[in-house]
């Protein structure tokens, strides 16, 4: 629990756990004894040091309870793999699900961290064969791993985005298609601090439209929004983080953006009843 601890940016007793799930969300915890609205997501869902998350947002504005599901480096394994969660989500009326990114999932080149989806385990023997001229002792984090294979300039990353967009849409086709309540799919496009303001890390392995349009039929809608960090945004001074916290809070959204994000999911929700 300690990362959640000393870097969430948000008080100690506003992250929680619900029973059947070993993974921390954003807190207080709620009751489940009455209907409720779940957003499901990673760091933004969860909303690093910002005060008001758009499931907040999206509460006031809709009057209606929502939880705030969001839990911190959660990618594709965390939200496939946790029977809990599952749980959780099928419990709701309605589910707002971010679409995690491509790198934080275990596949047949490497291994990540159950829960803590970002960070890297362990290459396997494709991932070693395919590139035995790099030594992945000191990689710790997936972005860095990429980071190195592309450095490489050939071919071979393909082969390893390939695998990822494969493993992506196998696991996540499976985790809506057992669902039995309706899923707003929430594709967010988070612009960084480059010099150009990039959408995606040069390392990243994007999200295609074209894997959208293969989950759609899983879906009640999907929502695509741009959003920057707040580096970049100017809103570095409305968010919650202590002094050696600022170059984290640079690279994650800040209160507007939730704002925004809020605004366009209130509308598809509407429309589902």
């Amino acid at each position: 629990m300690s990362y959640y601890q000393t870097g969430s940016g948000v008080p100690e007793d506003a992250v929680c756990q619900y029973s059947g799930s070993r993974l921390w969300f954003r807190g207080p915890e709620r009751s489940l004894d009455t209907p409720y609205m779940a957003c499901i997501g990673g760091t933004e869902t969860f909303g690093r040091f910002v005060e008001t998350p758009f499931a907040s947002v999206l509460e006031d504005k809709l009057d209606r309870r929502c939880l705030n599901l969001g839990s911190l480096f959660c990618g594709v394994d965390a939200l496939c793999r946790d029977s809990g969660l599952q749980s959780l989500m099928d419990k709701a009326e309605l589910c707002v699900l971010q679409a995690p990114d491509l790198l934080g999932q275990s596949n047949r080149f490497y291994r990540v961290h159950p829960r803590r989806n970002d960070r890297f385990l362990a290459a396997k023997d494709d991932l070693i064969s395919l590139y035995p001229d790099v030594d992945f002792a000191d990689v710790n984090f997936v972005h860095h791993l990429m980071a190195l294979l592309r450095d490489h300039q050939d071919a071979r990353f393909e082969a390893v985005a390939d695998e990822l967009r494969r493993n992506w849409l196998k696991q996540m086709r499976a985790l809506l298609e057992k669902l039995d309540v309706p899923v707003i799919l929430l594709c967010l496009q988070v612009v960084g601090q480059s010099d150009g303001g990039d959408p995606a890390d040069e390392a990243d392995v994007p999200l295609s439209l074209g894997m959208l349009d293969a989950v759609r039929p899983f879906c009640a809608a999907i929502v695509r929004e741009t959003v920057s960090v707040s580096g970049q945004s100017d809103e570095l001074e409305d968010m919650l983080f202590g002094t050696l916290q600022q170059p984290m809070a640079e690279y994650m959204i800040g209160p507007a953006a939730h704002r925004t994000i809020a605004e366009a999911l209130a509308g598809p929700i509407r429309d589902l009843h």
